[in-house]
């Protein structure tokens, strides 16, 4: 009796596994197109607040390719390209900053091809609320401080947060996440700045719609 007892509570942890699991991927499946298309959302209207449409006449979301390298990100990340009147007018790319307070922290960086800074708008973070969150622009100014900004070199001191010597505020009580960001922004705008010609002319496998508004890290 005890044995038949315990294959009966067996077989029914079993069956109640197998159902939990059916209606956590059936949630997923039903979500998954929905959360997609809020990220490519999300990231076109960044895109298109810091490539305003006066610096292009092309498609920005559909001019995605993938890139790898390390200054941006450890995996692929997306670039757009801009062009205006058929001439290369702004590069965009996503890059990833590995050591926020919260973990990793998404970015959408883009220059001119001269390499001055068109703006930095935050996609995908988990800092903490109140404090490290001041990276969105629903929270704070302070992501829109790089527009405008140039990097005269690799080492340009400048590029930190004031603590460190630099010339970007740090948040009351949150200096590691405004840290990361600053690094990984420096980072991003040299190597598209000393790229920006050859990226231009580089053809680059396209990104798709899984890839594209993905965390890719």
């Amino acid at each position: 009796m005890t044995l038949n007892s315990m294959q009966k509570n067996g077989l029914l942890l079993g069956l109640f596994a197998l159902v939990s699991t059916a209606l956590v991927l059936g949630v997923e499946a039903v979500t998954e197109d929905a959360i997609a298309e809020q990220k490519r959302t999300q990231t076109l209207a960044s895109l298109n607040e810091i490539i305003p449409p006066e610096l292009h006449d092309n498609d920005l979301y559909h001019s995605c390719g993938l890139l790898s390298d390390n200054a941006l990100s450890e995996q692929p990340v997306p670039i757009y390209r801009g062009y205006l009147n058929g001439k290369p007018s702004a590069l965009a790319a996503e890059a990833v900053a590995p050591n926020g307070y919260s973990g990793k922290i998404r970015l959408l960086v883009a220059i001119k091809p001269d390499g001055e800074v068109l703006g930095v708008r935050t996609l995908q973070h988990q800092e903490t609320p109140g404090l490290g969150d001041k990276i969105e622009k629903q929270k704070s100014d302070w992501i829109r401080s790089f527009a405008g900004k140039r990097l005269t070199g690799e080492d340009d001191e400048r590029w930190a947060v004031q603590r460190d010597g630099g010339m970007f505020d740090q948040f009351t009580g949150a200096t590691i996440t405004p840290r990361a960001v600053v690094g990984a922004v420096k980072s991003a705008t040299w190597y598209l700045q000393q790229n920006s010609t050859q990226l231009f002319q580089d053809s680059l496998p396209q990104c798709n719609s899984a890839s594209q508004g993905e965390s890719h890290e």
